[in-house]
């Protein structure tokens, strides 16, 4: 039977405690060593004594099985569990650095710095996304930064992952998680939709540009219930230098019904990164709550108040893609960037939810220093930019689906490849090289992109001129 480990040196299947590093309400944190290990690792160990609470040991009992499941640099790698049979345990990477949680006391913080916290969180929820988890508790405590600066999700006890039983479902009725943070459907029980944990942020960048949480700090459910039909203080009427965008973004978070927000964490990442692409709609202007008659609506409205029945799937991550078009506009093939508009119209239509990111490249010169103007005296960026909405009017896509973008490089291969990497593009079409001498002995951009890029290439050929 499982012991309450208690003191230093205690062996434990060959690791050794050495450490006390937490000692919290549901579990304790101990730096353990083991002979085979480069350095110490994090013990996680429930507390299982007389009075223990049974949701602590069944949400322990969800973390042993998603954090062998999880990988890559947004959570701590797994290292060993222990059972109940003999001790249970977590043994995990331990992470350099401190959590969010001594920021609050800093708040609030710049909107700059909000936003890039944004972004890398975003960033990290998408690829847990991508894993088939939602995390369902997302919080200051549970986020930690890796020295080279990416975001790290901690604690997977309330998480659900699509492909392994939910206890926390099955044992329990009532809704688990923070409750400034909980989000209008895991009121209602649903626990599988990843707009929950955009939620979340949404509530943390309110807070963390505001020094307000957006729904106060109330715990009981009938106090949490009220946001299923009240919305928060928009930020711009706490704070009347708050920018349109952010607000635009924080409150698309907020959203009471999930699709309203963002459809994946990857277009909300893409959001925060390019402020000035953001499309401000009546959100971005708000200064107070919606009416009474809104609210009433919401209040009475039994597809909002009451729960429902759990969906097979709520939000499919492959359902929202970021999809960018790498477009020349200087090359003069009317052929070729009619092909590529062809095959995007294709993609986008089978897809409503992708968001399209056009792209041209100015190219510069190594050495010279290059003229913002044309030989016209034409601003040479304000006139591609023209020309990529221009190439994009016949899609005819909603504003908040389209963004268009020129970048400025020596390489533009190595621009293109930069842009899909920090953007998380899902999918790229960039248009064939032509038939060049050069271009055979030096290479092209489509050939780099097609061996490098880290997502889907499709490299589109106009089509044969009939002989």
């Amino acid at each position: 039977m499982a012991k309450p480990l208690h003191e230093p040196g205690v062996m434990v299947d060959g690791f050794r405690l050495e450490q006390l590093v937490h000692r919290g309400g549901m579990a304790m944190l101990w730096r353990v060593t083991r002979p085979d290990l480069p350095a110490p690792v994090l013990m996680k160990v429930p507390r299982i004594g007389e009075g223990a609470d049974p949701a602590a040991i069944v949400s322990f009992e969800m973390e042993q099985m998603i954090m062998p499941k999880l990988s890559g640099i947004h959570v701590p790698k797994f290292v060993a569990a222990g059972d109940f049979s003999a001790q249970p345990y977590l043994a995990m990477e331990e992470i350099e650095g401190t959590t969010l949680l001594p920021r609050l006391s800093q708040l609030p913080l710049p909107y700059a710095e909000v936003a890039e916290i944004g972004v890398k969180l975003a960033t990290a929820l998408d690829d847990l996304h991508s894993q088939h988890v939602v995390h369902l508790d997302i919080k200051p405590s549970n986020i930690m930064f890796r020295p080279t600066g990416e975001a790290v999700l901690l604690d997977f006890g309330l998480s659900h992952h699509d492909q392994l039983p939910d206890l926390m479902q099955e044992e329990f009725r009532l809704p688990f998680g923070t409750a400034p943070y909980m989000s209008p459907e895991q009121l209602r029980g649903i626990r599988n939709d990843p707009r929950s944990d955009l939620f979340a942020l949404g509530v943390l960048l309110y807070f963390f540009s505001t020094g307000v949480r957006p729904f106060g700090e109330g715990e009981r459910l009938s106090t949490m219930r009220k946001r299923l039909w009240r919305d928060p203080v928009p930020p711009r009427g706490l704070k009347h230098d708050y920018p349109s965008w952010l607000q635009e973004v924080v409150l698309r978070c907020l959203e009471i019904e999930p699709a309203w927000r963002y459809p994946s964490a990857a277009q909300l990442a893409f959001d925060l990164s390019h402020p000035d692409q953001v499309k401000l709609t009546a959100r971005a202007e708000k200064l107070k709550k919606d009416p009474f008659t809104t609210v009433l609506r919401r209040r009475f409205n039994t597809d909002l108040t009451q729960g429902r029945a759990r969906p097979g799937s709520a939000a499919p991550l492959s359902s929202a893609p970021i999809i960018a078009v790498a477009i020349d506009l200087n090359q003069g093939s009317a052929a070729l960037t009619e092909a590529l508009r062809i095959t995007a119209e294709r993609i986008l239509a089978s897809v409503p939810s992708a968001r399209l990111a056009c792209l041209n490249v100015l190219k510069q010169g190594r050495i010279s220093l290059d003229s913002a103007l044309d030989e016209q005296g034409h601003n040479k960026k304000i006139d591609r930019l023209v020309g990529l909405r221009h190439w994009a009017e016949p899609l005819k896509l909603d504003e908040d689906r389209l963004t268009v973008h020129v970048l400025e490089a020596v390489d533009p291969a190595s621009a293109l490849l930069e842009f899909v990497q920090n953007n998380r593009v899902d999918h790229i079409l960039i248009g064939a090289r032509h038939d060049s001498l050069m271009r055979t002995l030096l290479g092209s951009v489509s050939a780099k992109i097609a061996a490098e890029a880290p997502c889907t290439v499709t490299v589109v050929r106009p089509p044969r001129t009939p002989v």
